[in-house]
Order: C-alpha cells, then sequence, then structure tokens
C-alpha cells in the first residue's frame, strides 16, 4: 500500500459533509470538540478496544484495523459481524436518532470495499448502530455508493496534493460543525461576496 497516497475512511465522510471540513482536518490537522464531537466519542468508546467476543455462533471484532491495496484506503471499523454462513456485516457506532445520512453511508460502503479486498468475500450490507435510538439502520452497499466512496477519494488526493483548502460553505451544515470557530464561515463568505462585487464593478467600469 502506497502510504502517502492513502486516504483515511473517516476522510470520505468529512469530505462528504463538507469538503472544507475535510480539508481543516486533514490538510490543516485542525479540530475542536463541540457537544456533538463528545457524544460522538462517548458513543465510540463502546467499541474503540481491540477486542472480539462469540455470540451465538457470531464472531463479532470490535476497532478492526482496515485497509485496501487496490484502492488505497485505510482506516477501523467500529465493529464488524462474522457470521456461520460466511457473511460478514460492519457495523458504524453513531450519536443521535436513527436517520440516513449519506456522509455516514459512505464510510459504511469504505468499509465494505476494504473487507472485500482483505479478504476475497462480498459484502453487500451493513449497519449504522443509533446509540441515541439504540436501533440499527442497514445500508445496501450499492453500485452508487462504491462508486461515491471511489471518486471522493479522488477528490481528497487532489486536495492534499494542491495543498488548497476547499472555500466555506456556510449554509445549515455550519451550525453542528465543531471547526465553525476556526473556518469562519460568515467571515469568509462575506468577503468572497465582496470580492465578487469589486470585479462586476471593475468589469462594468471597463
Amino acid at each position: 500500500m502506497n502510504e502517502p497516497d492513502s486516504v483515511p475512511l473517516s476522510a470520505l465522510q468529512h469530505w462528504v459533509y463538507c469538503p472544507r471540513q475535510c480539508g481543516l482536518i486533514h490538510l490543516e490537522q485542525a479540530f475542536e470538540d463541540n457537544i456533538h464531537t463528545a457524544r460522538g466519542q462517548a458513543v465510540h468508546h463502546l467499541v474503540d478496544t481491540p477486542g472480539y467476543e462469540i455470540k451465538s455462533g457470531v464472531r463479532v471484532e470490535r476497532a478492526l484495523p482496515l485497509w485496501s491495496d487496490q484502492y488505497n484506503l485505510i482506516g477501523k471499523a467500529d465493529l464488524v459481524e462474522f457470521h456461520p454462513d460466511g457473511s460478514i456485516y460492519p457495523v458504524e457506532f453513531k450519536h443521535g436518532a436513527k436517520r440516513q445520512k449519506l456522509h455516514d453511508d459512505i464510510q459504511l460502503a469504505a468499509q465494505a470495499i476494504c473487507l472485500e479486498d482483505m479478504l476475497g468475500r462480498p459484502v453487500p450490507k451493513a449497519a449504522i448502530f443509533h446509540a441515541s435510538s439504540h436501533r440499527r439502520r442497514e445500508v445496501a452497499i450499492t453500485q452508487a455508493l462504491r462508486d461515491l466512496v471511489l471518486a471522493t477519494a479522488e477528490d481528497i488526493r487532489a486536495m492534499l496534493a494542491s495543498s488548497k483548502l476547499p472555500p466555506p460553505v456556510n449554509d445549515a451544515r455550519c451550525k453542528e460543525c465543531s471547526l465553525k470557530e476556526i473556518c469562519q464561515p460568515e467571515a469568509l463568505a462575506e468577503q468572497m461576496r465582496l470580492h465578487r462585487l469589486r470585479e462586476e464593478l471593475f468589469n462594468v467600469a471597463q
């Protein structure tokens, strides 16, 4: 595996949520906690310690390292179930109530791709365990999700190679982002707006 080009699975989730958030974390190594990240960390304490147990014939691995030599992906699965029939079922732990979020689903799809590359067996389904509702939401690992994983990984590699931080989005996503104070989306969006106005005025004057 070519380490410099390896994309962390967490970066895929960050990019789909917000490319600038991904850049701040993985390009500039910036991170701040808020109530949402603190809740997420509390949930992940349940599965952060590597180990395994057998439940009703199912081998349950926690904090399992993952990688794909074929696609240069690397990361960790919260939990992977190995069933007696040979099926493999990754489960990602998230705080909050049960609801579909694409940035969570892409992380699961990337885990499935890694497991398939590592073990040579198909992983057609996975699940998100939503801690607040104590319910699982099953995710089909579709071709569309697989394609999104690979396209997003290429976007992240391009960002890292350019060392250029994506622009701020300044929308509803910013409210829950722990990096809002570092990102300063409102101020930067205003600067960009004024810059566009100056360009328009200059073009009219010409």
